[in-house]
């Protein structure tokens, strides 16, 4: 009977450790979400006078989301780098963990990655590590910004429906605060959500145009600063705001059929990017097929793995910058 190796044990361990501190940091929110609501609303009704005597109400800070590990919060606010734009990144994904899940996330996908490669590939420790190292770094970063870039899709389709909702609000006599209510109330996930947060900060005190403002670091797409810059100098100058925001509406609509003309015309760009990362891989499998003998080598000798873990990381890189490439801003 065949014993399993050491490092391999080692790394299997440090998965349940990390599938164990990545349950407590994503579930253990949810197991006391009660009891930082009673709090909340018991920090709400409490009453504190402001530096020119005036009462605001008490725990209105922004807090950020925290885990039921505070260690490992404070361990990935010294080791994560830029947790601050991190936080925005989360926000703007429309997920909220904390940094310390996010921090277990990434080692558990490091741990796994090890794993798999010590199993699969028989590779000396220090390239595993340093491709584990590389997957749990990457791959998180790239989920969260794919969720993001998705959330934000979203949002720009139906933020000009919501524009319309507001200028129908506004037409019949509601003020602005009540109409931003309204499409918080109406308007599906995220275009609801982040307007409910709005609407949520103007009733505990909060000027409109901060909670806008801080909406839009949230956001951080032009569509929605058009909006907030649109709103702000109404309120200094004056004028039809109803108006303003129907034209807004209208150039964010044609901005979006722009933007699916660019898509279209840069599809065949796009198709080919697509042919030229997917050949090598295609031609490989044809030949593994029609003569295995062939490609041996490169499957069972330790250099032939490294020069196949080679390519596909070139490989890899080649695929990134064409579809960089293939992608247009306006």
């Amino acid at each position: 009977m065949a014993f399993i190796s050491t490092p391999v044990f080692v790394v299997f361990i440090g998965i349940l450790v990390s599938l164990l501190i990545a349950g407590v940091g994503v579930f253990g929110p949810a197991a006391t979400a009660r009891k930082q609501l009673n709090a909340r609303a018991a920090r709400l009704n409490r009453r504190t006078p402001d530096r020119d005597g005036r009462t605001e109400p008490a725990g209105i800070r922004k807090r950020d989301a925290q885990s039921n590990l505070p260690f490992l919060d404070s361990l990935a606010r010294k080791i994560l780098p830029r947790p601050q734009e991190l936080r925005h990144r989360l926000a703007r994904a429309g997920l909220s963990m904390s940094l310390g899940t996010y921090g277990a996330c990434g080692v558990m996908t490091a741990a796994v990655t090890a794993t798999a490669l010590s199993i699969a590939v028989d590779l000396p420790w220090g390239a595993i590590a340093a491709f584990s190292m590389t997957a749990g770094l990457a791959l998180p970063h790239m989920t969260v910004s794919h969720l993001a870039r998705r959330r934000i899709r979203r949002f720009n389709g139906l933020f000009p429906d919501a524009i319309d909702l507001i200028v129908r609000g506004l037409r019949s006599g509601l003020p602005i605060s009540e109409t931003i209510a309204a499409v918080g109330r109406e308007m599906a996930d995220p275009i609801g959500v982040e307007f409910d947060a709005v609407a949520d900060a103007v009733r505990l005190g909060q000027s409109l145009e901060a909670a806008l403002w801080e909406a839009t670091a949230r956001l951080d797409t032009p569509e929605f600063k058009f909006f907030v810059i649109s709103l702000s100098i109404q309120r200094e100058t004056g004028g039809n705001l109803a108006e303003t925001l129907e034209n807004l509406s209208d150039i964010l609509r044609r901005r979006g059929q722009m933007r699916l003309k660019i898509r279209a015309m840069s599809s065949e760009a796009r198709a080919s990017a697509m042919i030229l990362g997917s050949l090598p891989f295609i031609m490989f499998a044809i030949i593994y097929v029609i003569n295995p003998d062939y490609e041996a080598q490169l499957l069972t000798d330790p250099r032939g793995k490294m020069m196949l873990l080679a390519a596909g990381g070139i490989m890899s890189m080649g695929i990134a910058v064409m579809h960089k490439m293939v992608r247009f801003e306006i």
